[in-house]
């Protein structure tokens, strides 16, 4: 007995020597939008936490496009050691799988869960020179004019709260993708789209400044940065609830040991005051997990986001 606890031991050492080494190297924080974007903003906001408490500088790559698909397949082909992280949402890990054929990564095979990291809601905007004042003016245009009026997306979620708003209000409106929801921002000032709902992170401070009219929130409780824009379920689109979510994951070949302690950074980053100052600018909500509990709610929100896009008729591509 005492031979084999002894070689069992010995098979432990390197693992148990790396968990004790790590971090040992600088950090890779892979977002999959652009910068700018809510996630981009948040992965800066957990990299400054994470650089104070291992002091070992954490580098910020944004691998935009492909509804995130470019950044999951490089992060999942990454050393699996622990220094490349995928800071990511819904958008790659639940909703993905439903809105293509193929996918050049597995959301689950190929990535260990770390922790989640924060919740949100989108807010459905307008350029300020919009003639549309509420979201009753603009369903009623939506519906006097089939197929004319178009609303941008620069990411799973933005899209599939658009196909809902689509479903639910009973209109057509024409679909238009870009890279990352702040390109689709750049586009909705300019008169080339009509609207979109994005996460508050990009909206709210367009909101602020007076560049965007904000019409309806996506949840079923208001925004507290926008206490006093109706949810689209009391501006008269019954039912309507769609939120977002952000988490990390590494390589499935990640030791465990590693993963746990990368859990802790993130889950003290989660905490951090610039990562507070993220949550309270944004109007989102500080989120931490296991990453046992982070591989069930995945399982569940894939579910869920599978039943919306089949509900909302939207195809594979």
């Amino acid at each position: 007995m005492s031979a084999a606890l002894a070689l069992l031991g010995t098979a432990l050492l390197p693992a148990v020597a790396q968990a004790q080494a790590y971090p040992s190297k600088p950090f890779t924080f892979i977002v999959p939008f652009a910068a700018g974007s809510a996630t981009d903003q948040l992965a800066r906001a957990l990299a400054t936490s994470v650089t104070e408490q291992t002091r070992q500088a954490v580098v910020v790559d944004n691998k935009a496009g492909a509804s995130g698909m470019l950044a999951a397949q490089t992060a999942a082909r990454a050393a699996a050691d622990g220094s490349t992280v995928l800071i990511t949402t819904n958008t790659t890990h639940a909703a993905n799988e439903h809105l293509y054929k193929k996918l050049p990564y597995d959301p689950v095979k190929d990535f260990a869960p770390v922790t989640g990291l924060g919740k949100g809601g989108q807010v459905l905007v307008v350029s300020v020179a919009s003639p549309y004042k509420s979201v009753a003016e603009l369903l009623a245009a939506a519906k006097k004019s089939p197929g004319k009026l178009s609303f941008g997306s620069g990411s799973s979620s933005s899209r599939v709260a658009g196909e809902m708003l689509k479903q639910l209000a009973g209109v057509d409106i024409l679909h238009v993708p870009y890279k990352s929801n702040p390109l689709a921002i750049t586009d909705l000032l300019g008169g080339q789209i009509d609207l979109m709902i994005t996460d508050t992170a990009t909206g709210v401070p367009q909101i602020k400044g007076g560049k965007l009219r904000a019409l309806g929130y996506s949840t079923h409780k208001r925004s507290p940065q926008l206490p006093e824009v109706p949810t689209l379920d009391e501006a008269g689109v019954k039912g309507y609830d769609m939120g977002y979510w952000f988490a990390a994951y590494v390589p499935a070949a990640t030791p465990p040991a590693v993963v746990h302690r990368l859990n802790e950074l993130l889950v003290n980053a989660v905490k951090s005051a610039p990562a507070r100052a993220f949550f309270e600018s944004t109007g989102s909500d500080a989120w931490s997990t296991s990453p046992e509990e982070l591989a069930k709610f995945q399982a569940a929100e894939t579910a869920k986001w599978g039943k919306v896009i089949k509900a909302a008729g939207i195809e594979p591509e």
